[in-house]
This record gives C-alpha cells, sequence and structure tokens, in this order.
C-alpha cells in the first residue's frame, strides 16, 4: 500500500479550503435551500418570494409574535397619514371640512398608492410621514372604477420607505395577513387577521361598477384606515384597504381590500398619462330579461340592448346601433329598436358586469368580435377598441 506524507503546510491550505467550502455551503444553503426542500417536498413557491424585505425573517421559522413586529418595524415608515381638506361656503362664511386617511409609499419619487375616497374633491392634501415631517401632495391621477388615487409628495429620497408590492393571486383563505393604518387618527396603527374571503362582489359608489377580486379580511380596519396596506407576512402588499360592512362603522371583522394586482395593472397608465386608459365600447345598454325580450318580440332572452352609442366611440367607429323610440323603463328612460350585443370573442354577455369584465381584459387597439342581434338576424362586427372620447370619460 502506498503512503502519502503531508507536509505542515498542505496541512494549513487543506484545513484553510475546508473551512472556504463549508463556510460557502452555509451560504448556500440560508439563501437557496429552504426555496430548494420546498420544492422537493412538492411545495408551492410564493408568488414574489424570491424578493425578500430586509430586516423580516423567513416567516416559516420566526414566531409570529416576531414577524408581527418585524413587519411592522420595516413596513410602518412607508404607511403615511393623509389628511384632505375641502372648503364649505355657508351663508356667512367659508370652513374647511376635513377628512383622514392612508396611503402606501411605492416608490423614492414621492408617489404614494391610496383610495380615490380618501382625496376625492380634495381642495388641499397634508402628508405626514413616520418621522412627522408634513408635506402638501397633488393628485397624479385617480381610478374611480376601482376606487384608487395616486398622489406625490415632494420629499428627501432619503425620508421615503417604499412599501414593495407584492402579488394576490395565490392568495389563500385561512392566509395571514396585516393592515397597517391610521384609524380614528391613531398613526400607524398595526392589526392582524386572515384572509377570510375571495372574489367578494364589491361595487364601486362612484362608478357602479364591480371591483374583481376583491379581499375579504378580519383584519380590524376602521374609518381612516382607507388606503393603507393589506400586508402578507414577508411584508409585501397584497391589497388596499378599502372599506368595512358594518351596521355600527367601526370595524366587526369583515373588512374589504382592492386586490394588488388591480392596483399593479392601473399604476402605470397613471403615472405615465394621469388616468387609466380603458378600452370601452361606448354604449348605454340596458340589461334585457325574458319579460322585456317578450314585450319587444326579440328572438333573444339574454343580451345588453343598446340604447345609446357615443358619437366617435368604438362602436359608433364599427356600425353598432342604438334605438330610436324613447320607452320608460321604471324611472328609466331607455331607447328601443337597437342592437342586441350577446356575446365578445364568444363569452356571452347577459349583465353589464359581464360587458366590464371581458373588456377589462382588453387593451386599447385590441380587436373583439361582437356578436350581435339586428331586426331578427345574427350578425358579427369586428371592433377596434378605443378610448371613450374625452367628453364621454367625464360622464363615465
Amino acid at each position: 500500500m502506498r503512503t502519502y506524507h503531508i507536509t505542515g503546510k498542505q496541512l494549513v491550505a487543506l484545513a484553510l479550503l475546508t473551512a472556504i467550502f463549508a463556510s460557502s455551503a452555509v451560504v448556500f444553503y440560508n439563501k437557496f435551500g429552504p426555496a430548494l426542500l420546498g420544492r422537493l417536498a412538492g411545495a408551492k413557491v410564493e408568488r414574489g418570494s424570491e424578493t425578500a424585505v430586509k430586516g423580516i425573517t423567513d416567516p416559516s421559522v420566526a414566531t409570529d409574535e416576531r414577524n408581527n413586529s418585524e413587519v411592522y418595524q420595516a413596513m410602518s415608515p412607508g404607511v403615511v397619514n393623509i389628511t384632505s381638506t375641502t372648503y364649505v361656503q355657508d351663508w356667512f362664511s367659508v370652513y374647511p371640512q376635513q377628512g383622514t386617511g392612508s396611503g402606501s409609499i411605492i416608490d423614492k419619487e414621492g408617489h404614494i398608492l391610496t383610495n380615490y375616497h380618501v382625496v376625492e374633491k380634495a381642495q388641499k392634501l397634508d402628508v405626514a410621514l413616520a418621522n412627522n415631517n408634513h408635506y402638501p401632495a397633488t393628485i397624479v391621477g385617480v381610478d374611480r372604477d376601482n376606487d384608487l388615487a395616486v398622489i406625490k409628495i415632494n420629499a428627501p429620497r432619503e425620508n421615503l420607505t417604499s412599501i414593495p408590492l407584492g402579488g394576490s393571486k395565490d392568495l389563500f383563505v385561512g392566509q395571514k395577513v396585516l393592515a397597517i393604518g391610521n384609524p380614528f387618527g391613531f398613526d400607524r396603527t398595526l392589526t392582524t387577521g386572515i384572509v377570510s374571503g375571495l372574489a367578494r362582489p364589491l361595487r364601486s359608489e362612484f362608478t357602479g361598477r364591480l371591483i374583481e377580486g376583491v379581499i375579504q379580511t378580519d383584519a380590524s380596519i376602521n374609518p381612516g384606515n382607507s388606503g393603507g396596506p393589506l400586508l402578507d407576512s414577508h411584508g409585501r402588499m397584497v391589497g388596499i384597504n378599502t372599506m368595512i360592512y358594518s351596521p355600527t362603522g367601526a370595524s366587526v371583522g369583515i373588512g374589504f381590500a382592492v386586490p394588488v394586482e388591480t392596483a399593479k395593472h392601473v399604476i402605470p397608465d397613471i403615472l405615465a398619462h394621469g388616468r387609466v386608459r380603458r378600452p370601452r365600447l361606448g354604449v348605454a345598454s340596458y340589461q334585457l330579461n325574458s319579460r322585456l325580450a317578450d314585450a319587444l318580440d326579440l328572438p333573444v332572452q339574454q343580451g345588453m340592448m343598446v340604447s345609446q352609442v357615443e358619437r366617435g366611440s368604438a362602436a359608433d367607429q364599427a356600425g353598432i346601433r342604438g334605438g330610436t323610440q324613447p320607452v320608460q323603463v321604471g324611472n328609466q328612460i331607455i331607447y328601443i329598436g337597437g342592437d342586441v350585443i350577446t356575446s365578445i370573442d364568444g363569452q356571452p354577455v347577459p349583465t353589464r358586469d359581464d360587458l366590464d369584465r371581458i373588456l377589462n381584459g382588453k387593451n386599447i387597439g385590441d380587436h373583439v368580435q361582437v356578436e350581435l342581434m339586428r331586426n331578427g338576424r345574427r350578425m358579427k362586427l369586428d371592433v377596434e377598441l378605443t378610448e371613450l372620447p374625452s367628453a364621454a370619460r367625464q360622464r363615465d
């Protein structure tokens, strides 16, 4: 048997090489080990979990109390207190009315995401940061359909802590969430809870359109929380706290948040154009039902009756026709005799919500196939989707 002799220098070099390898292995495991083990075990990787927030320990190895504290310490500096002021005139004087809400800093340029109803009709906006510095704010743009708004302050970048936008597509009922806001003016209050429900039907009080994918939570949300972030245990925003259901006006454990995916969809448009550019057909329509279809002797029982067509809109350019004969249905005047839209791209549109849902998944410039009934004949029209004309947008 051959014998190998190792010198003292070689022994020191070998020990040093072994130490370097061991430390590298530890670093590699700390960074990638849990994810690799999870995948080998069949675990689902959470969207956005690759981006860790500094100061927050992996929730799978931290106690709940520690996670609550770390998320709060890391994210609360990014939550602002918004005071809106409107001036009201009575017979004798002009006096201010104030409301408060919350918001989340989303970048180092000073953009803040909040609810539309927090800044609605505001003539003056004041934003208080966690360091108690106050800054005037301007409205960059709003999305009334989804009760969202982006405002901006001019503050030193080093004073701005931004809250990362996570994902809401993979949320599940029972998942832990945390809310930070300013309920009743109490700055940066933390409440915790779970996701109580998903895709709850919530309708915009401003436009009447359905806000899709709304998150229900039992984390306490009260007046003043509006516009603040709903966070996951990694400290990422998954929703924007919007409203509560309560017979008393205070939290009873039923709160609602607009999903962050909606915000991620509209923020780029607001920053670039000052508004959300949405494709619209440009029609005033009325939901058809069997009784109305029988009364009008229509060959279809479901669809959207086109009452009027906005001049210059996508529908107008494609040749969709509105009604000509005014009739009163309940307390509403509609025009009958126009087209009845039955489907778009093969998807039935029995209600206005169905019509909006299909169009919300499209972009300006997309072409859609609109199937309709006209004078008893089934037709298909190719429609290039556009924004509404500016005058119509103001009414929409």
